[in-house]
């Protein structure tokens, strides 16, 4: 699968000059929404912003950037498809084969004494989860990255590659692009069932983060690690 579109909308910006100015010496086009945008600017690198290219502006604060159907066609289309690629073609919509993103750091600031409630919920990302789940659902054509520990590999096998990733690569993104909005999820959903009265939920997940590996499992030749709750 070669990357010719890329969109890149991070909190986090630690390294993602170094993989974008990847990217554009391979040619792809980077889409970014505003604060992305400006960082990526400020290091070199040429990007669209999101909202010209959808023709609609950020808007409520912030919370509406990314979600808009020239975004989530450009990702979910099946490019297999004639029928997908004929609605695209119609309606001006060119394919997105790359997504990265980092969230909001709801799960980071959980233990964050000073913040207020509403202070909290502003750290919900939607659009984030979004951009990532429509990515990681469509992994036969879209890579989904979702955390700065990936970009050396994915920047590796891009440059070996001349601008391609791999099945096998896109799909391991993929399960871990499920298991971190399934995380989040969860974090989110103890923090607001932790005010309920209701004690024993009916259904409920538990967000756990690694604390410490330990020397082995059960028996010596496993791994084992402990893990803790997140708190709320």
């Amino acid at each position: 699968m070669k990357v010719r579109r890329a969109i890149i909308s991070v909190y986090e910006k630690q390294g993602i000059d170094a993989f974008a100015a990847v990217l554009q010496d391979l040619g792809v086009e980077i889409l970014s929404s505003g604060g992305t945008a400006a960082y990526l600017r400020q290091n070199g690198i040429s990007v669209t912003e999101i909202s010209d290219y959808t023709g609609f502006p950020e808007i409520l604060s912030g919370r509406v950037k990314t979600l808009h159907p020239r975004i989530s066609a450009g990702i979910l289309a099946i490019r297999d498809d004639e029928e997908h690629m004929k609605q695209l073609k119609e309606h001006g919509i060119f394919p997105i084969d790359l997504v990265v993103v980092n969230l909001y750091p709801f799960v980071e600031k959980l233990e964050d004494a000073d913040l207020t409630e509403q202070e909290r919920i502003e750290l919900i990302d939607i659009g984030g989860p979004t951009l990532i789940r429509a990515a990681a659902k469509n992994f036969q054509y879209v890579a989904a990255v979702t955390d700065p520990s990936q970009y050396e590999p994915v920047m590796e096998e891009l440059r070996a590659s001349g601008g391609s990733l791999s099945l096998e690569t896109r799909k391991r993104l993929a399960a871990e692009a499920f298991q971190k909005t399934s995380f989040y999820d969860s974090a989110i959903a103890g923090f607001l069932a932790a005010s309920e009265d209701e004690v024993l939920p009916r259904a409920f997940s538990l967000p756990l983060l690694h604390a410490a590996a330990l020397r082995y499992g059960e028996n010596p030749h496993q791994k084992a690690g402990y893990y803790r709750v997140a708190s709320f």
